[in-house]
């Protein structure tokens, strides 16, 4: 093999025994290529530092390149070719050839020192130099494989372009002094090498990698610095002008493959193979209602339209057991609850249900809560690589965040999904975790039709990626089923049997507000009779007054602003105080509990008497789903009262409001069945208001899918869509200043422990918290000054005018 690359050379300080100059030529005496040579000089050639590697020790660079290889198999093991893959028959072959070239650039001598104790830091990005071996070692192949496998070395951890600078295009221009960087350094400065690698750790490097690869070792005589220059060259011209819906998806999908390739074999965390939902998931349900037997005959997307309390769950469960036959790769099972509702409850229930591995106690299942998931990403692909402390943190945060991808069953919202997805190629594993899923969206319905409309949009990607879509609600209106139909195509809608669910309620219409003193006593009148009795309320601010005008020994509050952990904690206590009433059961239960629309989504809760304030159709029959949820009452049916009278409308619109008190005065009962909420649920939207929904909603889809989720300039760098993405979602998590210190030091242990201590709330009412100086970014966190009350939440008073009320 003739080398002429001053990259390689040997000669001066740091020359390596056995080469010596001639002018630019580097002539051996003897070529060690015995293997045995070869593995003395990739011995002390490392990956990471021992606080870096997760292994307690340092990582070899050979060690590391055949985990991460390895770990891309286990990937295209549990993804397989579907959806827009299907048409990629290379795509897993480039996966794993880049994942086993991504770090071939870390041989260089900047690193190797980076990583020793006490280390400068290098400055240089080794993916740019791992193209070098990346060029040499495909040469042999179609472009369009160099392409596309160049691509997945280069762009694992930095972007091609981004609009906040630090991109791989602005540090590498064509003027760069390229050979310094990556080659001879004339006049490097005290501690720092002349040459970037030796000639010997160059051949023993590239026959091991030719090994792995069953492709002979290549013979090239030019520099290294300019192989990586001109091979960055051309992916920058490859990738820099538009390209195709779904060529850029690929790419991306490409880029997240080797990320997550990266992250599991640097975290060193295994994706798991069990699968904690049984194959015959149906057989084990006692006496099955007919919809949950119809949801699983059901081999494609499904609309499941279902009474609460009649089995949505299961039928859920049902329908995702029966796709595991003939889906390929392993699936995983994506429970997916709008609008922040509760996913630490709906994770208790399938912990319930569902089949631990062998040897363990309970299913593993995973629950992704937004910022901790974030911040365990960003830390995850933390650009720093100076070895110390942050590196420690960095490997746990690594293995924190593999874990949120281990697990096959797991509980999310869409915006968490689709938070990192969109921010482009560092957070892509995200985006390719959800190929060849099974997503069912629980309790679907709308409060506006933005939501809606991006929630189809997300049914859309999904398709693209192979993923299959069940839709479970009690109240799913003719055009949401319609909308759903479009973006999917083939659907099968199967609903419950008239009658699956007993007439349970007695309608009351009310003219007075909820507050007023007659209501009040009501309540204290059922209260003194025995009975449970459910409050809401269509705002925060409004449920902590009623709260705390009525006086009861066992009262509760629960709404979208208490701290994460303290609202796990009411949530425990609710479903021990009022779970569902049981056959037979006539004792009086007694209680009170006041709550906002957190109330109507995943907490199976039963109540003996409830009132509410006028909200949408969908939200009304929600909430009296919360009230003799079974029909068990001995006074069934019970009474459930609606107060008509709401000054402001927030967080609604008022032509929402108005269709349902049209839909409540057109069809009011007074008993309330199934037939009745979809008779109401057609009326509100034959109204004026309901069909600029429905064009609203189709409208938004097709906005967000093409703003959000297309992808023609793959490696540009998208955080700004994320933050784009939280504005248009409306709500940010805030930490209360009295708890920074307690964040602090529980984020560098477990980042999804300190996310405990988040509120969410409104942009607009955080940005009333900035006016007033109340407000601070730390940490790329919102810190504020605010009162809070561990049974009260977090006290916004004066509530900003203009501010809408958080929603859930």
């Amino acid at each position: 093999m003739s080398i002429r690359d001053a990259t390689l050379e040997p000669a001066g300080e740091h020359a390596v025994h056995g080469a010596y100059r001639d002018g630019d030529q580097a002539v051996w005496l003897h070529s060690p290529t015995a293997s045995d040579e070869q593995d003395q000089q990739l011995s002390q050639v490392l990956a990471k530092s021992a606080s870096g590697s997760g292994l307690g020790r340092p990582e070899l660079l050979t060690e590391h390149s055949s985990t991460v290889r390895d770990a891309a198999r286990t990937i295209a093991d549990r993804i397989g070719s579907p959806g827009v893959l299907a048409a990629q028959p290379r795509f897993w072959s480039w996966v794993e050839t880049a994942a086993l070239l991504h770090d071939a650039g870390k041989v260089a001598e900047g690193f190797q020192r980076q990583v020793r104790p006490g280390g400068e830091k290098w400055g240089e990005r080794h993916e740019v130099l791992s193209l070098a071996y990346a060029d040499l070692l495909t040469r042999h192949l179609d472009p369009h494989d160099r392409k596309m496998i160049a691509a997945g070395v280069a762009f694992h951890h930095r972007p091609l372009t981004s609009h906040r600078g630090s991109d791989l295009r602005s540090m590498y221009p064509p003027v760069a002094d390229w050979e310094r960087k990556f080659g001879r350094d004339p006049a490097p400065v005290p501690g720092r090498p002349r040459i970037q690698i030796p000639v010997p750790r160059h051949r023993a490097w590239l026959a091991w990698l030719a090994r792995q690869l069953a492709t002979p070792a290549p013979d090239d005589d030019r520099r290294l610095w300019e192989l990586a220059r001109d091979a960055f060259a051309r992916l920058t011209t490859d990738w820099t002008n538009p390209v195709s819906d779904e060529d850029g998806l690929v790419a991306v999908l490409l880029q997240g493959a080797v990320t997550l390739a990266d992250h599991s074999g640097s975290a060193h965390v295994p994706l798991q193979t069990h699968m904690p939902l049984p194959r015959d998931y149906l057989n084990r349900l006692p006496t099955p209602y007919p919809h949950q037997e119809q949801a699983a005959d059901v081999a494609q997307h499904l609309i499941l339209v279902s009474p609460t309390g009649s089995g949505k769950t299961k039928a859920g469960l049902a329908w995702a057991s029966r796709q595991l036959g003939d889906m390929p790769g392993r699936p995983r099972l994506v429970w997916l609850l709008p609008y922040r509702a509760s996913i630490d409850a709906a994770r208790d229930r399938f912990i319930h249900h569902l089949d631990p591995a062998p040897g363990q106690k309970q299913p593993d299942i995973g629950v992704l809560h937004a910022t901790a998931a974030r911040t365990l990403l960003a830390r995850a692909v933390a650009e720093d690589c100076t070895p110390g402390a942050h590196d420690a943190r960095r490997a746990r945060a690594r293995a924190g965040a593999m874990r949120l991808f281990s697990q096959r069953v797991r509980v999310a919202t869409p915006h968490q999904l689709l938070r990192a997805a969109i921010a482009g190629p560092r957070y892509a594993s995200v985006l390719l975790e959800q190929a060849n899923a099974l997503m069912v969206l629980d309790e679907l319905h709308a409060y506006d039709p933005k939501t809606f409309g991006r929630i189809c949009a997300c049914m859309r990607l999904w398709q693209q990626l192979g993923s299959r879509v069940a839709v479970l609600s009690a109240t799913l209106a003719q055009p949401m089923i319609n909308l759903i139909e479009d973006t999917l195509g083939s659907v099968e809608i199967r609903r419950a049997p008239s009658g699956t669910a007993p007439t349970r309620h007695r309608l009351v219409l009310d003219d007075d507000p909820i507050d007023s003193q007659t209501s009040l006593r009501r309540v204290g009148q059922w209260l003194d009779e025995g009975h449970s009795v459910l409050v809401i309320t269509n705002t925060v601010n409004a449920a902590q007054q009623v709260f705390d005008r009525l006086h009861h020994p066992d009262k509760m509050l629960l709404h979208s602003r208490f701290r994460a952990r303290d609202r796990a904690e009411i949530e425990r206590r609710l479903l021990w105080r009022h779970p569902e009433r049981k056959p037979g059961e006539t004792t009086p239960r007694g209680g009170l509990v006041v709550a906002t629309q957190a109330v109507e989504v995943s907490l199976c809760l039963d109540f003996d008497r409830g009132i509410t304030e006028l909200a949408p159709i969908e939200a009304i029959a929600q909430r009296a789903g919360r009230i003799n949820r079974r029909g068990r009452h001995p006074d069934s049916p019970v009474e459930f009262r609606v107060h008509t009278h709401v000054t402001p409308n927030r967080p609604y619109e008022e032509g929402a409001l108005d269709a349902a008190l049209t839909a409540l005065r057109t069809a009011p009962g007074p008993e309330l069945s199934e037939e009745t909420i979809d008779t109401w649920l057609g009326i509100a939207y034959a109204t004026e208001w309901g069909q600029n929904w429905a064009a609203e909603a189709r409208r938004h889809r097709d906005e967000f899918h093409r703003d959000f989720l297309t992808f023609p300039d793959p490696f540009h760098d998208r955080r700004e869509f994320a933050d784009r993405l939280d504005e248009a979602f409306d709500t940010v998590e805030v930490l209360l200043r009295q708890d920074l210190d307690t964040y602090q030091a529980e984020a560098d242990k477990d980042p999804l422990l300190a996310a405990g201590l988040l509120i969410p709330i409104h942009h607009s009412q955080l940005a009333a918290l900035r006016t007033a100086g109340r407000a601070e970014y730390i940490h790329r966190l919102w810190v504020v000054d605010a009162d809070y009350d561990p049974t009260l939440g977090l006290i916004l008073n004066p509530q900003p005018a203009a501010a809408p009320e958080t929603i859930l």
